[in-house]
């Protein structure tokens, strides 16, 4: 052995030790990062509890009742934030939606009764596409987010097979949905909706987020039909098909949707959505909600999301997207050709101030509507009316029939799969080998519990119990 000084040369570090040295450091500041914001967050709750009960001017009696519960909470909160949460904790009642990784389930907490949906991602799907890292985004977002505009996300929790996300179930289904019942919506339904998605839209630019993936299926309506936004998958990047690279060696072709575009509109409404779910689906998805600049990849930032909200603008007024095509190829070009594809039909009735502000949303970045604030996007002639103060105590453009909590009429209706089932990982990658078993720790410190989902027991919200929204 060479001898440096009496000293032998170090040994170099082998693969295997490196990512258990990385398990390790992120185990360890995982643990105190967590004991310190648990904390600050029960130290927040507490002076929360103090001030509201100071506003309500309660006597000295019913605060030392109220904090003694709210003790009892946190204790109990601490008990259940130590036991682990998984699978045999719920029942699964229904699949209300499935995408390319995995799917949604209407589920039952088993202890309280509560229902939830859960959001089941295959591992192996997310590793084998890249996608760990939106995953990370989404379910740091939701876990940041909370607030009124953004789907609630109570726990995270995974097994050898997937990760699952319980977050609050909003009967009301999507706006993809809604647009496909309807043929179009009147210009107050379409500012209602537009006004509120421009708030959720903006309370995660304030968290520092952008959205990426504005589209109506990324669009949910609660119990008494406001927005609230979910998905947020793309974070932190794009996925594979929305990057140039995936339509490039289509665009040099000739258009191949002549048929398409001398259709009329009821023609292209119709045959937009015959083809619209099966899109919503697949892997690709559609390109027609993304700006031009992010298929650019030369940079981009927020305002590619003001971009995606004026193409559902037009969709809600017109009754489909400005530049569908036949293929996502054509759609692709048409995006990046906006400045001569961007037309609106004759035959269709639609104020100036609503094109005006669709054309500015559906612009180049440097002019687009927003660029400066969104107060920009509150002052449009369009939103002459709204009172953004209080548009989500008002009454919904359209009212939500809800009979049950567990009511899934607004979703589609999905047949049952293997997704839960033992042993039944994805078969191309024959029983999540080895390499995905050493790829693990990825999804180390994925758990997460929140606060109030755990400390409330299964009472029915009032406005269910009348069984109206």
């Amino acid at each position: 052995m060479a001898m440096t000084g009496g000293m032998a040369a170090p040994l170099p570090m082998s693969n295997h030790t490196r990512e258990r040295v990385t398990v390790a450091k992120l185990t360890l500041e995982h643990f105190y990062s967590t004991l310190l914001t648990q904390h600050e967050e029960r130290e927040m709750r507490q002076k929360k509890l103090e001030m509201v009960m100071d506003e309500e001017g309660l006597p000295d009696e019913e605060k030392s009742m109220r904090r003694s519960l709210h003790a009892r909470k946190e204790t109990e909160f601490l008990r259940l934030k130590r036991t682990r949460l998984g699978l045999d904790d719920f029942e699964s009642l229904k699949v209300i939606g499935r995408g390319a990784f995995g799917e949604v389930r209407l589920v039952q907490k088993k202890d309280t009764g509560h229902i939830y949906a859960m959001k089941i991602l295959r591992k192996s799907d997310m590793l084998e596409k890249e996608q760990v890292a939106h995953i990370r985004a989404e379910r740091d977002i939701l876990v940041e987010a909370d607030g009124a505009w953004v789907v609630k996300m109570f726990y995270s929790f995974q097994d050898k097979r997937n990760l699952y996300l319980i977050m609050e179930f909003l009967p009301g289904g999507d706006m993809m949905t809604l647009l496909m019942k309807k043929d179009t919506l009147s210009e107050e339904a379409t500012q209602f909706y537009i006004a509120e998605t421009v708030l959720a839209i903006d309370s995660i630019h304030q968290l520092g987020f952008i959205h990426r993936d504005i589209k109506p299926d990324n669009l949910l309506l609660d119990s008494r039909g406001h927005v609230k936004l979910s998905d947020f998958g793309l974070c932190t990047g794009l996925k594979k098909a929305h990057r140039t690279e995936f339509y490039r060696n289509l665009t040099h072709n000739p258009p191949s949707d002549f048929s398409f575009q001398n259709m009329n509109s009821k023609r292209k409404a119709e045959t937009w959505k015959k083809n619209r779910r099966q899109l919503a689906y697949s892997t690709v998805g559609t390109p027609d909600y993304i700006a031009p600049e992010v298929f650019m990849q030369t940079g981009y930032n927020k305002l590619c999301d003001w971009w995606s909200l004026g193409v559902i603008m037009y969709e809600m007024l017109i009754g489909y997207p400005p530049f569908c095509s036949e293929t996502p190829q054509e759609t692709y070009r048409k995006v990046m050709n906006w400045r001569e594809t961007l037309t609106f039909p004759p035959e269709v009735p639609i104020s100036e101030r609503a094109k005006d502000l669709i054309l500015r949303y559906c612009t180049d970045a440097e002019n687009r509507i927003g660029s400066g604030s969104v107060d920009e996007i509150k002052s449009h002639q369009f939103f002459e009316s709204v009172d953004w103060e209080h548009i989500r105590e008002r009454p919904a453009a359209t009212s939500i029939d809800i009979k049950s909590i567990d009511d899934t009429s607004n979703f589609d209706d999905f047949p049952e799969s293997d997704i839960l089932q033992p042993g039944t990982v994805n078969s191309n990658l024959h029983c999540y080998t080895s390499y995905f078993k050493s790829k693990d720790w990825v999804f180390l410190n994925y758990t997460y519990k929140r606060f109030e989902g755990l400390t409330q027991r299964g009472t029915i919200p009032t406005y269910m119990k009348a069984g109206k929204a």
